[in-house]
C-alpha cells in the first residue's frame, strides 16, 4: 500500500507521481463498453468508425476521464476531492498509451478549509494532450 504525500507541504509547481495506462486495445474498449453501457459503435466497430471518416475506433471519453481521476485520488485519497473537471481536447486513439499528470497549481482557503488546486492532464505518447483540467482537494 502506498503512502499519501504530506499535502500541506506541497507548493505550486510540485509534480505528483503520475499514472500511465495503455496501450488502449480493442479489448479494453469492448470491456469498457460492457461495463459502462456505452456501446457507441465509434468506440467498438472499426468499419463504422472508418465510414464516419475516422482512422479507427477511439476510447470512450469517460474511460480516459476515469483514469485521470484515479491519478488524482491515488495521490490524495478520494475523500479529499472537492471538485474535478476536465475538458476533452483530443481523441484518445486505439493503441494510444496515456500518461496522466498532476501538478500543484495553487493553495487557497475556501469555506474555512485549506485546499490545493491541481492541474491535471492526460497526454498520449506522441505528446498530444487528450484531456486537461483541474481538481480541487482538501489539505486540512
Amino acid at each position: 500500500m502506498s503512502t499519501l504525500p504530506d499535502l500541506a507541504a506541497l507548493t505550486p509547481g510540485h509534480v505528483l507521481p503520475g499514472l500511465n495506462f495503455g496501450p488502449i486495445t480493442r479489448t479494453t474498449l469492448a470491456l469498457y463498453a460492457g461495463a459502462s453501457g456505452d456501446h457507441n459503435p465509434a468506440h467498438i466497430d472499426s468499419d463504422f468508425a472508418k465510414a464516419a471518416g475516422l482512422p479507427d475506433v477511439f476510447a470512450h471519453g469517460m474511460l480516459s476521464f476515469g483514469v485521470l481521476a484515479r491519478a488524482v485520488t491515488a495521490q490524495v485519497g478520494a475523500g479529499r476531492l472537492r471538485e474535478f473537471g476536465a475538458r476533452f481536447v483530443s481523441i484518445t486513439q486505439v493503441h494510444d498509451s496515456i500518461s496522466c499528470n498532476v501538478i500543484v497549481g495553487e493553495a487557497f482557503v475556501e469555506d474555512g478549509e485549506r485546499r490545493l488546486r491541481l492541474h491535471v492532464s492526460a497526454v498520449a505518447a506522441d505528446g498530444r494532450e487528450t484531456l486537461i483540467g483541474d481538481a480541487v482537494v482538501a489539505i486540512g
